[in-house]
Formats: C-alpha cells, structure tokens, sequence
C-alpha cells in the first residue's frame, strides 16, 4: 500500500530549526545526547562551515516556507563566540526567512559565562536562553559531574539580567542521589527567585549508555519520596504563577518555549548539526519522513553538504501516524484540538477514534468536540496512555 494513500496534507504545519553543538567542556554521567568533550583547539570556524553547508543542502527540501523558531542546541553552544553565530545566523536570515517576532534560543551552562558575550549574543537577536543549572548545592553538582558551582550558577543568572535578557529558562534536576524533598525545595526556590520565565525540572533516570548507567549512584529516592518531591514542586510552582503545560515544562503566562511547543504539536522541524533529527512534511507527495544526520562530529564536518551526511531517514507510514501524533501532542496537559490533529498528519480524526474512545473508557482521556486531552489521571500514566496507539 502506497504511504501517502490516506493522507491529505492540505496545508503544512509550522517549521522550525535546531543547531547542534556538539561539544561540552566534559561529559556528564548522566548524559544520553550527542555530546562530547571538547579539543583543547574547538574547530569552531570548520564546524561552523559545515553547518552552513548543510543547510544549502537542505534548502530545497523546504523552499517557500518561513521558520517560526530557532533553537541551538548541544553540547554547550555557549562555548562558540558571539562571532560564530553572527555568521551563521546572518546565513539562515539571508535563505531561509522567519516570521516578524521569531523565537531564538540558545542553551547556556553556567562555567562558560561570559558578560560580553552574552551581550553580543543578545545584540544578534538571540532572544532566549535555557540554561542548564541542575541544582544550586554544590554537594549535587559535584555528584552530578557539573563543572560550575552553585554561587558561579547564580552569577550567570545575573550576567543574563545584565545582558538585558527578559525570557529566559532555567533547569533543575531532581530525585538526585541521597536527595531530600527540602534540598529540592531549596533549589527551586533558589531559582525562581532569579526570575525566570520558564522553568525545566526534571526527574533524574539512569539512561542506557551513560556512565551513570555502568555505575548506578547509591541512594536513589524511593518511588513515594520523589512523588513527594514532584508534588511539593509543584505547588511552589503554581504559588510562584507558574503553570505546568507539559510533563517537565513550567511556565508564566504565555512564555512558553515556542519552540518545543511545535515539536509536541508535531511541527515540522529541520535539524542540521552532528546527531540532528529533523520531522519535514511535503504537501506536494503527502510525505512525512525523519531524518538523523551523522553524529560523530569529525564524520559530520567531514560528510555535511552531502547526502553521505544522512545517517538514517525514514516516512512516518499511515499507520505510525496516530503513535507518532499521540506520543508528541499528549505530553502537554492543555491536549490538541481535533484541527491540529487533521492539519498537522494529513488524516482524518475518524482514523483513531477506536483508539480515543478506549482511552477516554479507561479514563485516561477527556473527548469533546473542541479538545482532546489527558485527564488528571492519564497525565500520571502517560506511558500507559500513549501505548493505546501503537498499533501490534
């Protein structure tokens, strides 16, 4: 059966950009991303060619459309130079535009500030940044493998101030080893009084191929404890004005990323960079298809501008579609709207309603005719919810 034969792409979805850097000053134990440690010499300008490169190459695949966000990624892309993103920003205004107000993101860790950088990066139209902080006690930092501690974390957020950075988001870990429901608090609270926009708090998992994994730390939080410590989270959280929109996201009013919202809306996004996925809809042949791109950084450099830079590509078929959608869109608490999901996979809501109503007759699932969401209860069991709609 062809791929496209029950999908309509009438209009495409909003498309976004995602830089990688690859680099960081050392690797974190429990890190999962395409990072790596960095030279002693960074091949920034090399790196930075084959960035543009790869985007001359992906151009045709996106000709007509405008970008609705940039986010830079990595790594830690606060170890390029201002410099660096000049050139390659003022390449991606100059073939491919964005629209009036476009968010662009940059990821920042503390221990790689600079004021006048973070100046400069601003006066590029660098408009937000995410920065990695974790925790602000430097006992969890160190077992954590960060390089900063909690009083250089809190000096960054004031060069971000000073650089007249407004929306900004800052990320915090916790469930950490030897970890308490007060120590979370603390560091919360440490962050939201530096105000920022958004807040990322994430629970601490031992992911495969991590040191972390080959060497599980002792006292990990027990199931009960670190419910406790989501649940208290939480409840600062809202006091502080902040609402939860997505599993690990907390934000103020209408300061959402932008950027991440289009991936969990299921946008389109490009990815150029070592390790760089990319989701491209095509109206003209109905396709939807990911690509991931080479993720040594060498081999990257080595091959970007050339096809021999895909490392794997594959179409979402009819029948991934609905996990595809699900697995995105239910992260968010607010759900989708039966449009969204018509417009954004091409097929017809009426495809997956057995699917819907299972849900909604577990109570996982609330279904009106304007919004499709996750109750309370599915929100908890996600994982459950979202396995309704991979097909056997």
């Amino acid at each position: 059966m062809d791929k496209s034969a029950s999908r309509q792409l009438e209009t495409l979805p909003p498309l976004s950009l995602y830089i990688h850097i690859p680099w960081c000053v050392k690797k974190c134990p429990y890190c999962d991303f395409n990072s790596h440690a960095a030279p002693e010499q960074l091949p920034e300008e090399a790196y930075i060619d084959a960035l543009i490169r790869d985007i001359n190459t992906e151009l045709p695949q996106i000709w007509g459309r405008r970008l609705s966000s940039i986010f830079i990624g990595g790594g830690t892309p606060s170890l390029f130079s201002a410099k660096a993103y000049d050139r390659l920003l003022s390449h991606i205004h100059a073939v491919l535009p964005g629209i009036s107000d476009m968010e662009i993101t940059l990821e920042a860790n503390p221990g790689t500030f600079e004021q006048e950088k973070f100046s400069d990066y601003r006066q590029l139209g660098i408009n937000r940044l995410s920065i990695g902080i974790q925790s602000f006690n430097d006992q969890y930092l160190s077992s954590l493998g960060r390089i900063h501690s909690g009083l250089e974390a809190r000096r960054a957020i004031d060069m971000v101030h000073k650089a007249g950075f407004e929306n900004f988001n800052l990320d915090l870990m916790y469930a950490l080893p030897g970890q308490s429901t007060t120590d979370v608090l603390s560091d919360l609270k440490t962050a939201l009084d530096c105000q920022p926009t958004h807040l990322s708090q994430y629970q601490l998992t031992i992911e495969p191929n991590t040191y972390f994994h080959a060497h599980t730390p002792k006292r990990l939080p027990e199931n009960d404890l670190i419910w406790e410590m989501q649940d208290s989270s939480q409840s600062l959280l809202t006091k502080y004005g902040f609402e939860q929109y997505e599993v690990s996201a907390y934000a103020q009013p209408n300061k959402q990323s932008r950027h991440n919202m289009n991936y969990w809306e299921f946008g389109d996004y490009l990815g150029i960079g070592a390790g760089a996925h990319a989701k491209i809809s095509q109206a003209n042949n109905n396709r939807v298809f990911r690509t991931s791109k080479l993720k040594q950084p060498k081999a990257y450099m080595q091959h970007a501008g050339n096809d021999s830079v895909i490392n794997q590509q594959h179409d979402i078929s009819v029948d991934q579609m609905d996990f595809e959608f699900m697995l995105n869109a239910l992260r968010l608490k607010s759900g989708f709207t039966p449009e969204l999901y018509a417009a954004h996979t091409g097929q017809a809501l009426s495809s997956v309603q057995s699917k819907l109503d299972l849900a909604a007759s577990k109570g996982l699932l609330e279904i009106t005719d304007q919004l499709i969401r996750p109750t309370q209860q599915g929100f908890l069991f996600l994982n459950d919810l979202q396995m309704i709609f991979l097909n056997d």
